[in-house]
């Protein structure tokens, strides 16, 4: 698998001021509430709860649009469809649900048909051949194992059918990571999970990682230069790397 190091584009425009307390709440209104969250009174009670909130204080005013566009971003490619039975299966997480629906939308496109660009990408995958999270072109189908576990069929960004894979969606699929700006390098905390990008001879790769130490320095005209100690899951190994190989959870965004 070949892969290049580049930006992972967030959206333009989106709102990244809400804490994680209100991610967090957010996210539960969709799993309870899906139907309704992109509803304009619905978005301006939940607006005005949070900035009713101590959390609050002293922080920017939260505009109901800017509730709405996060759902809006967030519910792109949902609600599921119910047009078969094992749409109808119970799935907890949002991101299940908008994987299964991409599949399922997959399953009944002609051959042919426009798939995703590069700029409409949401997701990543984790490939069982090596470990790596590769970035998702398109799901092409998906099913329910015995188990009850989900799984989709995932055609990697720049790679050709051969290279399709079965992933669990519960452990293997998430929303795509993102890079940070060199002024927002402090909101890399210790013990953050982050995407390490590793480009070796025959293969380069993006591998998870968690954060086990920052030592700042200052920045200068190329940007942040400040150094973070990072440690592998796969083997232990740790490395020290700079902001510009990292990429990390889009709910780091919502630091102050």
């Amino acid at each position: 698998m070949e892969l290049e190091l580049r930006p992972r584009k967030r959206q333009i425009g989106s709102f990244s001021g809400f804490s994680e307390a209100e991610i967090e709440k957010m996210e539960n209104l969709i799993n309870e509430s899906s139907e309704q969250v992109c509803d304009p009174e619905f978005c301006k009670k939940v607006a005005k709860t949070f900035m009713r909130s101590q959390g609050r204080a002293g922080k920017p005013i939260v505009k109901w649009t800017e509730v709405q566009t996060w759902f809006q971003n967030k519910l792109q490619c949902c609600p599921l469809k119910n047009n078969s039975a094992e749409a109808d299966k119970k799935l907890p997480d949002v991101t299940e649900r908008c994987a299964l629906d991409k599949a399922n939308e997959s399953s009944h496109t002609a051959e042919g048909q426009k798939v995703l660009t590069q700029s409409e990408l949401e997701f990543e995958a984790r490939s069982s051949r090596d470990g790596a999270w590769y970035d998702v072109d398109s799901f092409i189908s998906h099913r329910f194992l015995n188990s009850g576990e989900p799984e989709v069929l995932v055609r990697f960004v720049s790679l050709g059918s051969e290279e399709d894979e079965w992933v669990n969606i519960r452990k293997a699929v998430r929303e795509r990571s993102v890079t940070l700006e060199h002024s927002e390098c402090n909101k890399v905390k210790v013990g953050d999970l982050v995407l390490c990008f590793q480009e070796g001879k025959n293969q380069s790769k993006y591998l998870e990682a968690h954060v086990v130490e920052i030592q700042k320095r200052l920045h200068d005209i190329r940007g942040c230069r400040c150094l973070f100690v990072i440690r592998y899951g796969r083997d232990d190994t740790e490395e020290t790397v700079r902001l510009r190989r990292l990429c990390v959870r889009p709910s780091i965004l919502g630091r102050p």
